[in-house]
C-alpha cells in the first residue's frame, strides 16, 4: 500500500458535527454521522433529509458515494433511496443524507447517530461519440435477468 493518502478537506458547519472515520484499519467507507439539534423521527413508508453539518471539498477527478450501513438496513429496514447518492467534486453545500425506512414502525434519528457510509472513489468524465453501430458480443441485448438467477458451474461461460 501506498504511504500517500488522499485529502479530502472538510468544513464544520456546526460546531457539533462529527468528522467521518473509518471504524476498521482496512474499512472502505467512512461512518457519516447525523448532526440534529433534536431528535428526527422517519415514519413507515417514507424518507427524511438528515443533516450532517458538513461540508467537504474533493479533489477534481473524485466523488464521494454515500451508502447505507448494513446494520440499519438489517435490524431498522433503514436506507438510502438515492444509493448510491454521489457528491460531485464541486458542490460545496452542506452534506445531508435521505434516509428511507421501509420498516414497519417509526424508526428516529439522534445526533451523533452513524447514519451512512462515505466511499471516495475516483470519477472519469468521459465523452460521448455518436456511432452507426456498436461492436457485437456473445451477450448482446441480453439483461434483466437474461443470465437467470441459480449459480449453475456447468454452464458455459461467455467470454
Amino acid at each position: 500500500m501506498s504511504g500517500t493518502k488522499l485529502i479530502v478537506r472538510f468544513l464544520k458547519l456546526h460546531p457539533n458535527a462529527s468528522v467521518p472515520f473509518y471504524a476498521t484499519a482496512q474499512a472502505a467507507g467512512m461512518d457519516v454521522a447525523a448532526c440534529l439539534d433534536a431528535p428526527v423521527e422517519i415514519a413507515p413508508q417514507s424518507a427524511r433529509l438528515v443533516p450532517t453539518g458538513l461540508a467537504i471539498e474533493l479533489p477534481e477527478g473524485y466523488e464521494a458515494q454515500l451508502r447505507p450501513r448494513s446494520g440499519l438496513a438489517l435490524k431498522h429496514l433503514i436506507s438510502l433511496p438515492n444509493s448510491p447518492a454521489t457528491i460531485d467534486a464541486d458542490y460545496r453545500g452542506e452534506l445531508q443524507v435521505i434516509l428511507i425506512n421501509h420498516g414497519k414502525e417509526p424508526f428516529t434519528v439522534r445526533h451523533g447517530d452513524r447514519i451512512a457510509q462515505m466511499v471516495i472513489a475516483k470519477a472519469e468524465q468521459a465523452e460521448m461519440l455518436e456511432v452507426q453501430s456498436l461492436s457485437e458480443t456473445a451477450r448482446a441485448a441480453g439483461g434483466f435477468g437474461s443470465t437467470g438467477i441459480a449459480a449453475d458451474s456447468s454452464r458455459p461461460v461467455i467470454p
